[in-house]
């Protein structure tokens, strides 16, 4: 199967219409103040009605306030959800829309009983933990931790780079790949080279 490739942490138009041009099948845009990636709903929905179709658009919430989420999505129809912080199953149903939970691998979770409890969420994202830091610890994980049957779709995130794209996806075969730091110049903006070589990677792993 052929893995999908989301490339978060947009905040400008070019850095968009790069990745899509290189094959990104879905782009992400954090609506959380204190990442170094957070763009605001305006400037999210502004690029998002310049996209072409048949790329999906991703709202990265972490534990945000309902007026926030709805300034978002309220905009625009296209917007899929993904929820990066300690939200209830509730707190994420609640909007009717599709969504994906975030879970970060800390020692001893219980992933089969983490995916359970989100009935709701059309796929999970695995993520790499690291103690009062939500996302983007640019740190991997041991993937052998991942059970080999999961009940939703994985999408695996947490310090993935062009060098180890390859290895990921045909160690784990994920649903899709999520990067962020991994294929940037600087934080909060996207170097062309490393976003192709990374969706080339991910697609011939």
């Amino acid at each position: 199967m052929n893995c999908r490739v989301k490339i978060c942490g947009i905040t400008n138009l070019e850095d968009a219409l790069q990745a899509i041009e290189a094959g990104a099948d879905a782009l992400g845009f954090v609506f959380y103040s204190k990442s170094p990636r957070y763009v605001d709903p305006d400037t999210a929905n502004e690029i998002l009605a310049q996209l072409p179709p048949f790329v999906t658009p991703v709202a990265l919430f972490v534990d945000a306030d309902e007026a926030l989420i709805t300034s978002v999505v309220s905009a625009n129809a296209r917007w899929l959800i993904q929820f990066h912080g300690d939200e209830t199953p509730d707190q994420c149903d609640r909007w009717q829309r599709p969504y994906y939970k975030a879970i970060r691998m800390k020692p001893g979770v219980d992933l089969d009983a983490e995916i359970a409890r989100y009935e709701g969420a059309c796929a999970v994202l695995l993520d790499a933990y690291k103690a009062g830091v939500p996302g983007g610890t640019g740190e991997t994980f041991d993937w052998h931790l991942i059970p080999q049957q999961l009940t939703k779709p994985l999408i695996l995130a947490g310090g993935l780079t062009p060098d180890n794209i390859t290895e990921a996806v045909t160690q784990v075969a994920p649903y899709a790949v999520d990067v962020s730091g991994g294929v940037e110049r600087s934080k909060g903006l996207k170097d062309a080279d490393k976003v192709r070589r990374f969706i080339t990677g991910a697609k011939r792993g």
